[in-house]
C-alpha cells in the first residue's frame, strides 16, 4: 500500500480571508484536524487543530482582543506546508511527519490531490493482522507522560504540552489519581468557543463567613478562569499493558483519540499515542 490508498480526497478549503471560526467549525462539523487553504486551485496553506493550539499559547494572540469569527485564518495557519507524492509509501510519510513533528502531508501531483494525516496511518496500522504484527503496547509506549492537577489553569497546560512537546497531558487529582486528558483538540475547540475573542470563564458562588463581630454571611458570585477539569475530556478508555499494538490502533480510532492511557495492575502507568503507533507502521 501506499499513501494514495490511505490519504483523504478530496480535501475540505476555505479561503485565507475566511475567519478562524469558519476552520473550527469545519473541524467540528466533519470531525477532521486540518483543513487547506487556498484560492481557487492554489494551496496556501494548513490550519490543524494543532497550530489552533500553539496559537492561542502566544502571549498576546490577536483572536484574544478581537472576536475569533474577524481573525482571518492565514493568521493561523502553515505556509508552505511539507509535501508528499501519491505513490510514496506509507512509512515514508510516516518518518516526515516524526522527523518535521508534524500530523499531516499535503499530498502533491500536478497540484494537491489529497492530504494524508496521522490518523490514517494509525487506521492502516488498525487493520494489520494481530498475530502477524506481534509488537506490544509496552514495547511501544510512550515514556514521557506528564501530569497536572485538575485545578491548574489552562494556560498552565498549554504551556506544559509545549515546553514537553506534546499534543496531550494527562490530569490528576488531589490522590494523584489520573483522571482524565487533556489534548490540542480540546484546547482548539473549547477554549476558542467564545464569540467575543476572550478566554472563557465560568462563575462560581462564593459564601463569605460571618464575622465575629455578628455580621451575617452571604453569597456572591465570582468569575474565574476556567481550569483543566473544565476542558479535559475523561477516561472512558484504556489500553491494557499487554494487548497488542494493533489493538490499541483499533481503539484509537475508535475512540477518535490522539492517545490512549495504558493500564497495568488497574493503575494507569503511561500512554500510547498516535505517533508511536505511526513510528512502527512500516
Amino acid at each position: 500500500m501506499n499513501v494514495s490508498d490511505i490519504m483523504s480526497s478530496p480535501v475540505f478549503m476555505m479561503g485565507p480571508d475566511e475567519p478562524i471560526s469558519h476552520a473550527r467549525n469545519l473541524m467540528l462539523k466533519h470531525k477532521i484536524s486540518t483543513v487547506v487553504v487556498g484560492e481557487g486551485e492554489k494551496m496556501m496553506g494548513i490550519v490543524s487543530k494543532a497550530d489552533l493550539s500553539r496559537k492561542l499559547a502566544q502571549a498576546e494572540p490577536i483572536w484574544r482582543r478581537r472576536p475569533i469569527d474577524k481573525v482571518p485564518v492565514s493568521m493561523a495557519m502553515t505556509e508552505d506546508p511539507i509535501t508528499i507524492y501519491p505513490e510514496a509509501s506509507i512509512s515514508q510519510a510516516g518518518n516526515l511527519m516524526l522527523e518535521n513533528n508534524i500530523n499531516y502531508l499535503a499530498v502533491m501531483k500536478k497540484g494537491l490531490v489529497g492530504i494524508v494525516t496521522g490518523t490514517d496511518i494509525v487506521k492502516y496500522v488498525s487493520k494489520l493482522d494481530e498475530q502477524k504484527f506481534g509488537k506490544k503496547v509496552h514495547e511501544v509506549i510512550s515514556d514521557d507522560m506528564v501530569r497536572i492537577h485538575m485545578h491548574h489553569t489552562i494556560n498552565h497546560a498549554i504551556e506544559e504540552m509545549e515546553k514537553n512537546n506534546l499534543e496531550e497531558i494527562l490530569v490528576v487529582d488531589d490522590a494523584e489519581k489520573v483522571i482524565g486528558l487533556i489534548s490540542v483538540s480540546n484546547v482548539a475547540l473549547n477554549i476558542m468557543a467564545e464569540a467575543d475573542g476572550n478566554l472563557p470563564t465560568k462563575n462560581i458562588k462564593m459564601t463569605r463567613r460571618p464575622t465575629p463581630g455578628g455580621q451575617k454571611a452571604y453569597r456572591y458570585i465570582k468569575e474565574v478562569p476556567l481550569v483543566a477539569e473544565d476542558i479535559m475530556s475523561g477516561i472512558d478508555t484504556v489500553v491494557k499493558w499487554d494487548d497488542s499494538a494493533v489493538k490499541a490502533a483499533k481503539l484509537i480510532v475508535e475512540d477518535n483519540s490522539r492517545v490512549l492511557p495504558v493500564e497495568k495492575d488497574g493503575e494507569i502507568v503511561g500512554v500510547i499515542r498516535r505517533k508511536d503507533l505511526i513510528r512502527i507502521a512500516q
